[in-house]
């Protein structure tokens, strides 16, 4: 399906834009911490109704 060629640029570009993903991340950390604080309950709230319409699709029937 891919040549041998592709398969190799294809994992050397993951792996340099996961690195490069990670630095620039770790570089506005502090940013982070300072603008989004609280997120993380928008966080658990999105996964709560995802598990609540989940449930009301496989466990109500009707």
């Amino acid at each position: 399906m891919f040549s041998t060629g592709q398969l190799i640029f294809g994992a050397l570009f993951f792996l340099v834009f996961v690195v490069i993903i990670y630095f620039m991340y770790r570089k506005d950390l502090k940013l982070h911490k300072l603008y989004y604080k609280g997120t993380i309950w928008v966080l658990i709230a999105f996964i709560a109704f995802l598990l609540l319409l989940l449930f009301v699709k496989f466990f109500v029937k009707g």
